[in-house]
């Protein structure tokens, strides 16, 4: 049986144009044509005024923490139940991570326990430089009163919208409200360009600064002089030739995932004890990852452990929801507000295969050997 992908990379046939272009005018530097029209791409799709393609999520959200000043002993408080790539470059910056658990409406990070985090924090005297919140799995967060609770406590807010590129809230796109705002165009997400990334923000010295220190913060000298740190952090011009290829069939993308979780909440719903994750109204999700949750005592005792491992037998590639960051080794001892949202998520919740390049016999092979597991 051929191998079943949790999300493999999808193009469109678009992509080589731009990258034979890139070839035919030799722009096979760092920086090229590609480069400036991609971010206007992403300009116009997202709409925010000024965007900087990097080298990946991760950079453009270091990035992000440079430019709010983020520094040794200060402290960010950060979404539990996300990748280590929301919380790492916290630490890259000698910060001190704090973690916020979520609530169940989007799985994202909880307003309520966000305010008694901030409060608990400058009640301990610590310098609160920026919340990182994320929608997670193309979820729209509950950005509204997130961006309240923040202003309130003039707190930066960074969106991290690494999973959740064409998705809105209220009417509005995802990666426009915060401060700033990072997407990811790694080879699993809804569009990408191989490895790559992207800070966006409305704020046009935040983006030209990044853009400077990304390119190892050179000055403008005719030798090579440098009067900061900077970063090697700039897109390839290939490689963002790929994702203007990519930006052209973005809402496709969109509605194929769509249609995959579709599919699977109506042939899985009525097997007692599972449940998907929801979509409040005003939320409208890419539905990057489609994502199960399984309640044990109404499903006979059938774990998610239980399903990925006969997917997995049949060569089906399936993960469990993300391992909530209060509990990897790596932040052992590290503060953390709310209660147990996110460890039960990652308990009882798995990632069913998403790709945009589906079949509709894959998909039913997916299907199929889930229901063999009742």
């Amino acid at each position: 049986m051929n191998k079943i992908w949790l999300s493999s990379p999808h193009l469109s046939g678009h992509e080589q144009k731009y990258v034979q272009e890139a070839f035919a005018t030799n722009w096979i530097a760092p920086l090229g044509p590609n480069v400036d029209g991609f971010e206007q791409d992403l300009c116009n799709y997202v709409g925010v005024g000024h965007a900087a393609a990097l080298s990946s999520g991760t950079a453009a959200l270091h990035l992000a923490l440079v430019m709010l000043g983020v520094g040794r002993d200060d402290v960010v408080l950060c979404q539990s139940f996300t990748f280590s790539a929301s919380a790492n470059p916290i630490v890259y910056q000698g910060a001190t991570p704090v973690f916020v658990d979520s609530e169940p409406d989007t799985w994202n990070i909880c307003p309520d326990a966000l305010e008694t985090a901030i409060k608990n924090q400058e009640a301990k005297g610590k310098l609160i430089k920026a919340v990182i919140a994320v929608h997670l799995y193309g979820m729209p967060a509950k950005m509204q009163e997130i961006a309240e609770v923040c202003q309130r406590y003039e707190v930066p807010l960074i969106e991290d919208t690494a999973e959740a590129l064409g998705s809105t809230y209220l009417g509005k796109k995802l990666g426009s409200f915060g401060l700033l705002n990072v997407l990811s165009f790694n080879g699993n997400k809804i569009i990408t360009t191989s490895g790559g990334g992207a800070l966006l923000s409305n704020d046009e010295y935040f983006i030209k600064k990044s853009r400077f220190l990304a390119t190892q913060a050179r000055d403008d000298a005719p030798h090579y002089q440098h009067s900061e740190i900077g970063y090697n952090y700039r897109l390839s011009n290939i490689c963002a030739g790929i994702g203007r290829g990519q930006m052209e069939v973005i809402d496709e993308r969109v509605a194929q995932r769509r249609s995959n979780f579709a599919f699977y909440q109506r042939e899985l719903s009525n097997i007692e004890g599972i449940t998907f994750q929801p979509e409040p109204e005003g939320s409208f999700s890419n539905r990057w990852l489609s994502c199960l949750v399984m309640d044990t005592e109404k499903t006979g005792g059938v774990t998610r452990e239980d399903i990925r491992l006969k997917l997995a037998a049949q060569n089906i590639e399936a993960r469990p929801l993300w391992k909530p960051m209060h509990l990897q080794p790596v932040f052992a001892g590290t503060s953390y507000y709310g209660g147990n949202v996110a460890e039960k998520l990652f308990q009882d919740g798995l990632c069913l295969p998403s790709g945009s390049n589906l079949t509709k016999e894959e998909l039913g092979r997916v299907v199929t050997a889930i229901k063999s597991c009742f």
